[in-house]
């Protein structure tokens, strides 16, 4: 039988990338975005398989939410592997010039929309047969070391990694193992723009190396192949030659 993966931000980048490498293992997705022209074509590049749903969801609404694990568990009875990835950013602007509601819609996506999913896949998994299943959470380097004018977003992050640590602890007993990769400069939307320069916290603006996205959704892979007795707690995966560290 094949696992059923949920995941988060699945339209573009490492959630799309995720998307077609698990379903070409064997995995049974619903792939979640709030975007439905980028869930479509998703949906054409894995030529409309019938082991993928897509679902477009705000991740910060508690509402759809419920929706999205409903459908889920409807369509294929039981959740797997939860995937949370969504996330946005703010302006890089200095912080005294951040508004609040830019502030609220980054850690409204970016940690509320994860504890929402993760407290909805915990329900299910501590009840399903056989018992248990993995939360991967997406950190981001940012969850270690911030860029300047980044503050919604690293909070959130280093915020994100608490999350981490209690629901690897509060799923202990139930066979519920949380884990997180921290991912530094996939190629994706977000860092197309690197190789022109990016801000560095000496005031310069450097080109950056960036990295095929295809290698992260083969770490969530492996994240997800060993089984549930054993864990991948952290990993950073990241170019190579990225000024992270020791960066400053």
């Amino acid at each position: 039988m094949s696992k059923v993966a949920i995941i988060t931000g699945a339209g573009t980048g490492i959630g799309r990338a995720t998307t077609l490498e698990l379903l070409n293992n064997d995995y049974s997705i619903v792939a979640v975005g709030r975007r439905q022209a980028k869930l479509n074509e998703l949906e054409d590049e894995a030529n409309s398989s019938d082991r993928l749903i897509t679902i477009s969801t705000d991740v910060g609404i508690e509402s759809e939410v419920m929706r999205l694990f409903d459908v889920t568990l409807s369509a294929f009875g039981r959740v797997d592997l939860l995937f949370n990835n969504a996330g946005i950013g703010a302006p890089a602007i200095p912080m005294e010039e951040l508004t609040l509601s830019q502030w609220d819609q980054v850690i409204r996506t970016n940690l509320t929309g994860a504890f929402l999913c993760t407290r909805a896949a915990m329900r299910i998994m501590k009840n399903q047969t056989p018992q248990g299943g993995r939360i991967i959470n997406n950190g981001s380097i940012s969850a270690h070391s911030p860029r300047p004018y980044s503050a919604p977003y690293t909070a959130s992050k280093h915020a994100l990694t608490g999350l981490t640590k209690s629901t690897a602890l509060d799923g202990r007993e139930h066979k519920v193992v949380c884990c997180q990769i921290d991912v530094g400069n996939a190629a994706t939307d977000s860092t197309a723009l690197m190789k022109d320069g990016v801000l560095q916290p000496d005031g310069a603006r450097k080109p950056e190396p960036i990295f095929d996205v295809s290698k992260v959704a083969k770490a969530i892979l492996y994240m997800d192949s060993i089984s549930l007795d054993a864990n991948v707690q952290w990993m950073t995966i990241l170019a190579s030659q990225m000024p992270y560290t020791g960066r400053g």
